[in-house]
């Protein structure tokens, strides 16, 4: 892609975004202006699932099934939110994970992304689908950062990746192993939506309702894949909407992953397990952390939610591993709830990217900072003064205080 200034848009409009998301008062009003700016196309991308979303739904509901029990009469004038994440003192219990295709909603959106988890003094990790490159986020970002890499069938080109991340000073490395084949994202379709993209009429006519998007995206370039510049794609598996992973390795195992943490000597995370033989066979393998995810149910439809799957892996991990969670975040008082269930921390998807989307890093800024105001309120309600008492004696089921996970 082309190489603007890292901060990409135009000075009128960026000005009315950052009006607009300091209005926003929680995740779902950034996901209105996410709506309002995107095509249909591009919004559907990121807000997406599959097939019958009924997954996409679930992680966000399933919080529901839990009933807050506070405490009272204590001294919460002062909450302390800092965590310790792989060894390390992050401000806020929570990371910015990796999300693919923040170029479409945002000029060199990743960059975007890691400033905000800069600026809030927590990890980012950047995608293998990212718009900028591993050298170029390291050159720009002081902050923790972490390399989040698929597994392409071309073993060779995915090697490259991982040393790249090593050179250029990554602290961790995230796999994701939820991706064998791509899921069948109904919603991009209806809209026409490939990678690489193809103009179509449709989606032409949708572009032209969106003048603003349209004059960002033709000022600063059509983005690209940054960390992508050299790949050649399989050539027999058709580019399609609903494609992401036509490229990537099914046949990859746990001997394969056993050489990658054989050669990765930092910290290495593994991305998309929510059952407890997994997590146990990984914990015996020597990985440092574990994030319980189903890939924000962009793959397999009716999948286990992401916070009904934490307990057991928290349990067969036994503080052996550190545990993240991540799927269906949108309020603070979810990431109270994902704690108190045994996470050690949370990685936020779409409820930054919405932020992104509407508004460029102050968008992103803004998640972060409605994420974290609403867990302040929250642990100070419930008695709480540091994150680290946050114990699943603050839950009770839903069905437990008179009230359905519906209600």
């Amino acid at each position: 892609m082309s190489n603007p200034s890292d901060n990409a848009a135009p000075p009128a409009s960026l000005s009315w975004h950052r009006r607009a998301a300091g209005r926003a008062r929680n995740i779902k009003g950034l996901r209105a202006l996410a709506e309002r700016r995107l095509p249909r196309a591009i919004f559907d991308f990121i807000d997406g699932g599959a097939e019958d979303e009924v997954t996409l739904r679930e992680n966000s509901s399933a919080y529901g099934k839990y009933r807050l029990v506070p405490r009272v009469l204590v001294d919460v004038s002062t909450v302390d939110l800092k965590t310790d994440i792989l060894g390390r003192q992050s401000a806020l219990p929570f990371a910015i994970g990796p999300t693919g295709g923040a170029g479409f909603v945002w000029p060199r959106g990743d960059l975007a992304l890691a400033k905000a988890a800069e600026a809030a003094d927590i990890p980012y990790a950047l995608s293998t689908t990212s718009a900028v490159s591993i050298e170029h986020l390291r050159e720009r970002i002081s902050t923790r950062l972490w390399f989040q890499s698929y597994i392409f069938r071309q073993r060779d080109f995915t090697d490259k990746l991982i040393s790249r991340a090593y050179a250029a000073d990554y602290e961790a490395l995230v796999i994701t192993v939820d991706l064998p084949v791509g899921g069948n994202r109904e919603r991009d379709y209806r809209n026409d939506f490939s990678v690489p993209f193809k103009f179509t009429p449709r989606n032409v006519l949708d572009f032209a309702l969106h003048p603003e998007w349209v004059y960002t995206t033709l000022r600063y370039g059509f983005p690209s894949f940054g960390n992508l510049t050299n790949f050649t794609p399989s050539k027999d598996v058709n580019a399609a909407a609903s494609s992401v992973g036509r490229n990537y390795a099914s046949s990859f195992n746990w001997d394969d992953l056993t050489r990658i943490r054989d050669r990765w000597s930092r910290k290495l995370i593994v991305k998309g397990v929510v059952h407890p033989a997994d997590a146990e066979r990984l914990v015996a393998m020597g990985v440092d952390a574990i994030v319980v995810s189903n890939h924000g149910g962009r793959q397999l439809d009716s999948g286990i939610a992401t916070v009904d799957a934490l307990p057991q892996i928290v349990a067969t991990v036994n503080n052996r591993a550190e545990v993240f969670v991540d799927g269906g975040v949108r309020r603070g008082s979810d990431v109270f709830k994902a704690l108190a269930l045994g996470a050690n921390a949370v990685l936020l998807g779409r409820a930054s990217l919405f932020g992104l989307a509407g508004a460029g890093a102050a968008g992103a800024e803004r998640a972060v900072a409605i994420l974290q105001e609403e867990l302040v309120r929250t642990m100070k309600l419930c008695g709480v003064t540091n994150t680290t008492e946050i114990e699943r004696r603050f839950l009770v089921p839903a069905s437990a205080s008179g009230h359905t996970a519906d209600e």
